[in-house]
């Protein structure tokens, strides 16, 4: 992938404005569970290296829904991992870290890197190292005030703010200021992924769809 193709994918992550975060038990969790969050609205998804067989996931989500969605891969610690879901088809890398060997690692791999930071610092840190965005992580500690109060100082880099960010908060984040915003529990939702509740999932992702379509349109 060119870096001019890397930066259509970061702009497309910010048009479409969320990115699901796959935390779950099995590949067949999480390639259903998928199947009806997209079915709700998101487009962009993050498959972790936490889910077992993650790259045979992003295989297979990218076999069964192609280019209707925007796939990556998240909680990339190494080099290796960051190989091994470009192999297996991510667009994407986001780390909950920032660590200059997974940065390199996508560099060569041409895919936009998203890692993570949460101070002044570390953000300023990881776009020099290179980062195409950043994840701010936990932004449960800091809520929307926190990202308004960043992007003061550092109007210019890319904010995706995760943790904490659901279909009443995602308006708020949005208002302060991101880029974008992950989201995981909120919409990959384990109770409902066990209870096979997947009409359920799909109606939360139209929800969380439909409070996010109204903070753009204030």
């Amino acid at each position: 992938m060119s870096s001019t193709n890397g930066k259509a994918v970061i702009k497309r992550i910010g048009e479409l404005g969320v990115v699901l975060i796959v935390r779950c038990e099995t590949e067949d969790e999480a390639v259903n569970g998928i199947r009806a969050v997209v079915e709700g609205g998101i487009r962009a998804v993050e498959v972790t290296f936490t889910v077992p067989g993650a790259p045979g996931v992003i295989r297979r989500v990218k076999h069964d829904l192609g280019d209707s969605v925007l796939l990556g891969a998240g909680t990339v610690l190494t080099a290796e991992e960051a190989e091994d879901a470009v192999d297996a088809g991510a667009t994407f890398l986001i780390s909950p870290n920032t660590d200059e060997k997974v940065i390199g690692a996508a560099k060569r791999l041409g895919v936009p890197i998203i890692p993570g930071a949460f101070t002044p610092t570390e953000i300023v840190r990881a776009w020099d190292m290179g980062a195409d965005a950043i994840k701010i992580f936990p932004a449960s500690l800091g809520g929307p005030a926190y990202i308004r109060a960043l992007k003061q100082p550092l109007p210019n880099i890319p904010m995706i703010p995760t943790g904490g960010v659901d279909e009443r908060t995602v308006g708020e984040f949005f208002r302060a200021g991101a880029f974008a915003v992950g989201a995981g529990g909120a919409l990959f939702d384990r109770k409902r992924l066990q209870a096979k509740d997947y009409a359920g999932m799909t109606e939360v992702a139209k929800r969380f769809s439909a409070a996010l379509q109204a903070a753009r349109e204030q």
